[in-house]
């Protein structure tokens, strides 16, 4: 990256500087600016300020328009093809109430991280959030009749699906998915893609508990990537995010996308390392 180039990165209109410092892409900014690039964060699509790449972070499930038609001014965007990551247009395992799986299942709200940036950000999808919440809050069930470990309340899992109950089944805020986990020596496994351009990194993490995320995590290992993940790379447009995803009997099955990562849970030795060589993904972009 000797040549320097001009980096703008899209934020939302309504983003505060608190919500850009726990973004991984605003600590990425300082490595770009370390390598002798200029960094410049936009809120809102209101001016078109020239730049070589436009990095579009837009902490929604359902990126409104006139972002993606800003970024289509630009001679090279990240993430400009994602529009909307909601469970129910990602998800391959959705289970309806006329379905024949009675098998487990797990419950989650449509909207990415149960719908907190929406709310966060008092955009129309909020209302949505709140009653998804609200409905799963009240009902507080899940696996084997406990409450899920970790702060996950937004997830329910149940061992059946004919336990789930019918309020859940009727309401569009939430998806109803079939459970199934990468399971190896009484432990529950996730594996976690994160990527940015040409440079990706894989992690296993391994918990005692069903949801497996990073906060709950016993240890973590470094792994390659199923081939299949550029499959889902490429048909969901990602230039740059996250992938969660488990190998369940030899089938890999996407849990989770992510296009706006939050800053992680690593050692800072770790997290310094990752960001660097993530960091240097945005040669991928450079025309």
């Amino acid at each position: 990256m000797r040549d320097q180039k001009h980096i703008a990165v899209l934020f939302h209109a309504r983003s505060l500087r608190k919500d850009l410092r726990s973004s991984v892409v605003f600590h990425l900014a300082d490595r770009w600016r370390a390598s002798g690039h200029r960094v410049t964060m936009l809120r809102g699509t209101r001016r078109y300020v020239p730049a070589d790449v436009l990095f579009v972070h837009v902490d929604l499930s359902v990126v409104p328009d006139e972002y993606l038609e800003l970024a289509s001014r630009y001679p090279a965007a990240i993430n400009h093809r994602v529009k909307d990551i909601r469970k129910s247009r990602i998800s391959e395992q959705l289970v309806s109430a006329h379905d024949q799986w009675n098998g487990p299942v797990i419950v989650k709200s449509d909207l990415n991280y149960g719908g907190e940036p929406e709310r966060r950000l008092g955009t129309p999808r909020a209302l949505r959030w709140a009653r998804a919440g609200g409905v799963l809050g009240r009902l507080h069930r899940s696996w084997l009749g406990g409450s899920i470990p970790g702060g996950w309340q937004s997830y329910r899992l149940y061992q059946r699906a004919g336990l789930v109950p019918p309020e859940l089944w009727e309401d569009p805020a939430v998806v109803i998915e079939r459970f199934l986990p990468e399971v190896e020596a009484g432990r529950f496994h996730l594996r976690v893609y994160q990527f940015l351009g040409d440079r990706s990194t894989c992690r296993r993490l391994a918990s005692d508990v069903p949801i497996v995320k990073a906060a709950n995590r016993l240890h973590s290992e470094q792994v390659e990537p199923h081939p299949i993940v550029a499959t889902w790379r490429d048909r969901l447009g990602l230039d740059y995010g996250k992938l969660d995803y488990v190998i369940h009997e030899g089938t890999p099955i996407l849990l989770d996308v992510n296009k706006t990562t939050g800053v992680d849970h690593l050692s800072a030795p770790e997290r310094q390392r990752r960001r660097q060589y993530l960091a240097e993904g945005i040669g991928s972009f450079f025309v």
